[in-house]
């Protein structure tokens, strides 16, 4: 039986908050009167006022109880009912005009409970309006239900007085059975998810981030509903608890309850049609479009969803896009694509940077007894087309999955590479350094387009888009020891069956031979273990070549920060330069925090600060956020400089060291400029990709002409400076 709850029809309007919940000496508007900051004095009807609102078909359960401003205009006010207390400002005789559509100022074909209205509005055909306080120029036209309650969170996971644990609000990002389960508020950044979500172990840490975000709020009950300045709302079916900031616009939405939108000047947010969408929050300059169904979520500014995209349990970045596709249960940390009706992610934690392709199908095999696998997925992930892999898996930066079925767990710890199923041989292949031998031109222009796209405008998280970062350069030393071992170990059982050798022995026996180039090394089959879970072999390819190239890059990297730091202070001497290192060299681990880098150590103090109560708040967390942004530059240069020294033997930075350093960082520059060239000249030189074209000519119109590439441009003028700055550097440091 429906509960039909039947009541006095003098009651519609009044008693919005419950008289258990109001305090002594308030009355129900006491929030409401806090929430309107207007600014506009409210007066009772004239007498000539309410006669002509009367004559316009306007009723009304109390006319004392309609107050308006002076600028109120009666004629603007047509076929209207209002119960409770309606309080109308200015309305004069404009149209207001939004994508083409011109209506007129003013109150028309609506019934109104309890709401206050801005300057100049118009609110046309609403059937059900209660409780909201709306802003200046604000149009609502052919809604047919739009409503707060008394007991509104706005989409945020709080309880109101009298509410039980039970219905609070969850996210339950990055493991299905709801063990990582994070409380959602307006303001929650990336690094604040992924903070909530790991360190499960540590209960006081949790506790407290429960408290942090419980006083961000109150437990009241009666605030209004809110829709900001100039917001447009058109034919929707229903809005119910739904807080809209100014500027948005929402049109032919199903059903949108108990979600924040956040929106502002210059950072519109749209909602489209056929979208439903409950328990969420929606941060300023996001678009939700073409039947998408959200529900329990969390969007980040300048994200998208649309074109029939599901996103269940999830918080998604900034400057990401979901379309057609469906995501459950996952941590996603900013610039993140997924495209295409058939592809699947489902309790993952993705690192950003990340492009996942049609026929994806990311985690929804488990292996355990119930659905408590994870996939945790480092910066730059990019499965193929129809790939498939099961939980539990990790994947280090940059890891490119050929399309194919991966029927085991994986564990992939070396950046950069190419991971493929040889199904011939029965054997997965790895081949590191894979992107900069044959897909340069993608992995810069990922770095640069994601830095070219970051409309963010708060940069509370400094976001890190290079591809050598501390996190990528601590996996290229890790992935050397790796080569150096499996090697050593190939090298010495081809010599030596059937011994067992230390692990040592393997790794000094393959650094010899990588580092001396061994041609021994040509033919022989290196394997790797742990990379799968499985009997079959784990294939290493191009090590030689992939063991040089990271060396290359680690030097590369090296001399990047130097050269930044030099052209940031305009140094003028070897001298100069020695005074503005930091005094202490020290490679240290470091973590992605939401597609900001910090070092562990610091990340462990912040730990120990909140559980201390020493940080009391998540203003307290973002002020750390900003603080490690302000020092990044400075620690990137210390971890490169360290990672320099460990790389050559050195202790310090000569100015031989120096000079060899720049010298090796043109050479690379060089040669990754040639790759980017290269890598895209091929889609023009592979005459399967000219086969459609009855002419050149015509596959230029169509594709653009290379030499017009602007990237290209850019990289080759980026090299052409570089080149300008060393040579300058070594006149002046008289290297």
């Amino acid at each position: 039986m429906n509960p039909i709850i039947k009541k006095p029809i003098s009651e519609i309007g009044y008693n919005f908050i419950p008289a258990a919940y109001l305090p002594k000496g308030k009355d129900e508007y006491y929030l409401r009167n806090k929430q309107n900051r207007s600014g506009i004095k409210y007066r009772k009807l004239t007498a000539n006022e309410k006669e002509v609102l009367i004559r316009n078909r306007n009723t009304a359960d109390n006319w004392d109880q309609l107050l308006v401003s002076d600028a109120f205009n009666p004629e603007l006010v047509q076929n209207c009912k209002f119960f409770g207390l309606v309080r109308i400002a200015k309305l004069e005789p404009y149209t207001l005009e939004f994508h083409a559509v011109k209506l007129p100022v003013g109150l028309y074909n609506s019934t109104i409970i309890s709401c206050d209205f801005g300057d100049n509005v118009v609110i046309d055909n609403v059937n059900y309006l209660s409780h909201y306080i709306i802003g200046n120029e604000v149009i609502i036209t052919n809604v047919n239900e739009m409503g707060t309650t008394n007991y509104a969170k706005f989409g945020n996971g709080v309880l109101k007085e009298g509410e039980e644990e039970k219905i609070r609000i969850w996210l339950e990002v990055g493991n299905e059975n709801g063990g990582r389960k994070i409380i959602p508020f307006n303001g929650m950044l990336p690094g604040d998810a992924w903070l909530w979500s790991r360190n499960r172990s540590n209960e006081a840490l949790q506790q407290k981030l429960k408290e942090f975000t419980e006083i961000k709020f109150d437990r009241l009950r009666g605030y209004y509903g809110k829709v900001g300045d100039r917001t447009v709302i058109k034919s929707c079916a229903i809005i119910k608890d739904v807080w809209i900031g100014s500027d948005a616009y929402l049109k032919g939405a199903n059903k949108l309850k108990n979600l924040t939108i956040n929106s502002a000047p210059g950072a519109s947010s749209q909602v489209g049609e056929g979208c439903e969408l409950v328990n969420g929050i929606i941060s300023e300059g996001c678009r939700v479009f073409y039947g998408v169904k959200a529900v329990r979520f969390y969007m980040a500014s300048h994200s998208q969803l649309k074109y029939g995209a599901r996103l269940i349990n999830s918080y998604l970045g900034n400057n990401a896009t979901i379309s057609c596709c469906e995501v459950l249960n996952s941590l996603i940390f900013p610039a993140h694509e997924q495209h295409h009706n058939n592809s699947f992610l489902c309790a993952a934690t993705v690192m950003g940077q990340s492009n996942i392709a049609a026929g994806a199908t990311l985690g929804s095999n488990h292996n355990s007894r119930s659905a408590d696998g994870e996939l945790i997925a480092g910066r730059g992930f990019w499965p193929g087309l129809c790939v498939s892999i099961k939980h539990n898996s990790t994947f280090a930066t940059y890891t490119l999955l050929a399309k194919g079925d991966y029927q085991y767990e994986l564990n992939i710890p070396i950046p950069f590479s190419l991971v493929s199923n040889d199904e011939a041989n029965n054997q997965l292949h790895v081949m590191p350094g894979y992107w900069m031998m044959y897909n340069m031109y993608a992995l810069s222009r990922n770095a640069w387009k994601y830095v070219d796209r970051d409309r963010r405008r708060d940069k509370t998280q400094l976001l890190e888009y290079d591809f050598l970062a501390p996190d990528s350069v601590n996996e290229l030393f890790d992935s050397l020891h790796l080569m150096e071992l499996f090697t050593g170990k190939a090298l010495l059982q081809k010599k030596q069956t059937g011994i067992t050798f230390t692990d040592d022995a393997c790794i000094k026996a393959g650094r010899k031979a990588l580092t001396d180039q061994d041609k021994e090394l040509n033919d022989l089959e290196i394997t790797a273990s742990g990379f799968e879970n499985s009997k079959r072999k784990v294939v290493l390819l191009k090590v030689q070549r992939s063991y040089q190239l990271f060396k290359e890059l680690l030097m590369y990297y090296a001399a990047e920060q130097l050269l930044h730091l030099i052209k940031t202070n305009e140094l003028k001497s070897f001298d100069q330069l020695l005074k503005h290192l930091p005094k202490k060299q020290k490679r240290t681990n470091w973590i992605n925090a939401g597609g900001q880098l910090i070092e562990e150590n610091e990340f462990e103090q912040l730990k120990q600060k909140i559980v201390s109560n020493k940080i009391k708040n998540w203003d307290a967390v973002h002020a750390f956020y900003k603080k490690q942004g302000e020092l990044y530059t400075t620690r990137k240069l210390s971890h490169a400089l360290a990672g320099l020294f460990e790389l050559t033997g050195n202790k310090s930075l000569s100015k031989e060291l120096f000079r060899i350093s720049l010298q090796q960082y043109l050479t690379t520059k060089t040669e990754m400029v040639k790759g980017i060239v290269d890598s895209r000249t091929k889609d023009y030189s592979n005459p399967f990709r000219k086969m459609t074209y009855e002419t050149e000519a015509e596959m230029e119109a169509v594709t653009g002409k290379l030499s017009d590439n602007s990237f290209i441009r850019q990289q080759q003028n980026e090299l052409k400076q570089a080149k300008n700055l060393v040579q300058k550097i070594f006149r002046d440091f008289k290297c």
